[in-house]
């Protein structure tokens, strides 16, 4: 049985990730508490081989070694192929999705103000966070967005095989939440001050031209290569379904969609399972 818990903070997108799981022909179910998880794979593996599970920070057990245990309990069942999603945004894009929505959140029934429900629910969250598998920040998409990085994420993946995520942004933008690694490539030559260069992108022939004569961002490439390919097989052992490596410029339209994309045919050609995002230029085309 393949089973995927989501979890996150709430108005991260969890729904619309089981939504989605559902359409992908996953069995689940919704808010189900914690304690519950072990009974249930027992009385749905003979019905359904694909099988999801939201959990929500209402039903989390009082002990956080408990939920520990539980989840390390699931991962290794040897009938179980077992992954977990985290889902997140900043506080400031929870706020407002709480503001549009009307939505009560659910810890401020404790008397806790709108901003201390969303706090407070961070520290409760924290171990299903730093265990995740994969996890996604939902600040900058939309929900169709979403529905596609979670589709991408999930059919590009075959069982027990690891996925390795490169994904370029804008330091500008802000740094995204859901990477393992992120490289910083400010300090190489940027084309965005050489006018002949400044429209194009790093998919772009004349600055990928630019950028593979310049030796700093070839070094730079070569040795995010060798520590990549130095760990991966620790991680591959520590049957880690997802590793996602962030690289920054300042724009995340030139060097670091270059580096993202360099990377991504150099590890495709060591026959890895290799996606990649772009997240300045697919908000840009997103927006068009």
């Amino acid at each position: 049985m393949q089973l995927i818990v989501v979890s996150g903070r709430s108005g991260s997108g969890k729904t619309v990730a089981l939504r989605v799981l559902e359409d992908l022909g996953y069995y689940c179910v919704d808010n189900l508490p914690v304690n519950l998880l072990p009974q249930l794979i027992v009385s749905v593996e003979s019905q359904y081989d694909k099988l999801a599970v939201s959990i929500d920070v209402r039903n989390l057990p009082a002990q956080a070694d408990r939920l520990e245990n539980l989840l390390s309990q699931v991962r290794n069942e040897g009938r179980v192929k077992f992954s977990s999603f985290f889902f997140d945004a900043d506080n400031a894009t929870l706020l407002k999705r709480y503001g549009e929505s009307r939505r009560l959140h659910p810890l401020s029934r404790n008397k806790l103000s709108l901003d201390e429900a969303i706090r407070e629910e961070t520290h409760l969250l924290a171990p299903l966070s730093s265990t995740a598998d994969l996890r996604i920040d939902t600040t900058n998409l939309s929900i169709h967005d979403l529905s596609e990085l979670i589709k991408t994420r999930v059919l590009g993946k075959k069982e027990n095989e690891l996925v390795l995520v490169f994904e370029s942004f804008g330091f500008k933008y802000g740094i995204p939440k859901d990477a393992d690694f992120v490289f910083d490539a400010r300090f190489l030559p940027n084309p965005h001050w050489i006018p002949e260069l400044k429209p194009f992108t790093g998919k772009d022939e004349p600055v990928a031209n630019y950028l593979s004569s310049q030796p700093d961002v070839m070094l730079f490439i070569q040795q995010i290569e060798n520590m990549l390919g130095t760990w991966l097989p620790h991680l591959e052992r520590n049957n880690r379904s997802y590793v996602t490596v962030g690289i920054g410029c300042t724009g995340g339209q030139h060097r670091s969609v270059f580096i993202a994309e360099r990377l991504a045919s150099a590890f495709r050609l060591l026959g890895k399972n290799v996606q990649i995002r772009h997240r300045t230029l697919d908000k840009r085309s997103n927006s068009a």
